[in-house]
């Protein structure tokens, strides 16, 4: 199948980037998914302005978003991590509540696609995008292999197209 983009796209346009992980238990250290993440935006020429790691809370979650959707310098937010149905694992039910609008295809397209590599096990994923206060949120599973499928598959090839549309007045 023949994929056409129907407008194209800008590439020389850089989306500042603030990169969360969600995790109770890494550290700058350990955080292969959130070093993943800066990789393939920095590769792709896109900018982390800021790197976060917060516990897996949905009032940490929450205080996040506010902080970070008041900055200038972020395009995305990016989390990993807390998506599954464990009952730490809360980053889906605070980031859920407070978009104003969902892309409710990333998610599905997601768990397809991880439906792929993964089998069955990919319905517990609750990969969820939208919009927030003007700026893209993403959440992705803490597994680095997550974390590069959606980036590589999902994310990187609509990032800047989804910018733009918000910087439409």
């Amino acid at each position: 199948m023949d994929k056409q983009i129907p407008h194209p796209t800008p590439l020389d346009i850089t989306v500042r980037c603030a990169v969360i992980t969600v995790s109770d238990t890494r550290t700058t250290e350990t955080d292969k998914s959130g070093q993943l993440l800066q990789e393939i935006l920095r590769s792709a020429s896109h900018s982390v302005t800021e790197y976060l790691i917060i516990k897996d809370e949905k009032s940490a979650v929450v205080a996040q978003m506010e902080s970070l959707y008041q900055r200038e310098d972020i395009d995305a937010l990016i989390f990993n991590g807390g998506t599954g149905i464990a009952p730490r694992d809360t980053t889906y039910d605070a980031i859920e509540n407070l978009l104003e609008k969902t892309l409710p295809g990333f998610g599905e397209l997601f768990r397809w696609l991880s439906y792929q590599e993964i089998g069955s096990r990919a319905i517990a994923s609750r990969a969820v995008a939208g919009v927030y206060q003007g700026k893209l949120v993403f959440s992705l599973p803490g597994s680095s292999n997550a974390v590069k499928l959606g980036m590589e598959k999902l994310i990187l090839p609509e990032l800047i197209h989804l910018v733009l549309q918000l910087r439409q007045n």
